[in-house]
């Protein structure tokens, strides 16, 4: 049985989370300005670096993410579909990307006040194995977060539906109707809901929590922070 009784959705025991672009600023922006010079749209650079984002193929980024090539190999093969299309792209404008970055504090309140209530929380990240110092030192991942799935570690990435049950294995068995996932791509809030989770999309992070708030009703008091925050 899923936990519902046939007059509402099941509680929520755990929410999952996305890194950047819910706890911190999304690299979208940054990444897309890479190719300014040559007057490429955003959409256009992304498509180029990141393949098509809202799958899980073999294209060198998405290997790259489930840690299945070193990132020498993928900033190679970059650079020579670059230097092939005549494309003058500054990569030097993503060697400061993440410590760029600004943490949502409001966020991190929030995931403090939702364990605070008992719920459980995990987070689940499409990240590359070399820049692993960089984000975790972000936010105090320890105090967040009961569970940390880190693509690169474990050979998944989102939205393959793998990591998601991934993830609610490792938090204890959750029934996926029992979870709620926040992340600001649509690829990956499809992903989430494959398996049966409700999902946030994230477009601005003040919206995202009073949304998530609205969701889990009278579940928590989470009108006032945990003490000791």
């Amino acid at each position: 049985m899923d936990g519902t009784s046939g007059t509402g959705p099941a509680p929520v025991e755990a929410v999952l989370f996305d890194f950047t672009g819910v706890l911190t600023g999304s690299p979208w922006a940054a990444i897309g300005g890479i190719g300014d010079k040559d007057g490429l749209s955003h959409d256009e650079v992304l498509a180029f670096m990141l393949g098509p984002y809202d799958q899980d193929t073999d294209h060198p980024m998405h290997q790259l993410e489930r840690g299945e090539i070193e990132l020498m190999a993928y900033v190679a093969d970059v650079q020579a579909r670059a230097e092939a299309a005549g494309l003058e792209l500054d990569f030097d404008r993503l060697r400061t990307l993440m410590s760029d970055l600004p943490v949502y504090e409001q966020m991190v309140v929030r995931i403090r006040a939702l364990r605070a209530a008992g719920l459980r929380t995990a987070l689940i990240t499409n990240n590359i194995r070399e820049a692993g110092d960089q984000w975790r030192a972000k936010v105090p991942l320890d105090e967040l977060f009961d569970v940390v799935i880190d693509s690169s570690a474990v050979g998944l990435r989102k939205p393959n539906p793998a990591i998601f049950r991934l993830a609610l294995e490792q938090l204890g068995g959750v029934d996926p109707a029992r979870a709620v996932f926040l992340d600001d791509h649509p690829g990956n809030v499809a992903g989430a809901e494959a398996v049966g989770i409700r999902a946030l999309l994230v477009d601005d992070v003040d919206e995202a929590i009073a949304d998530l708030d609205a969701l889990l009703g009278t579940q928590t008091a989470l009108g006032a922070e945990p003490s000791g925050s």
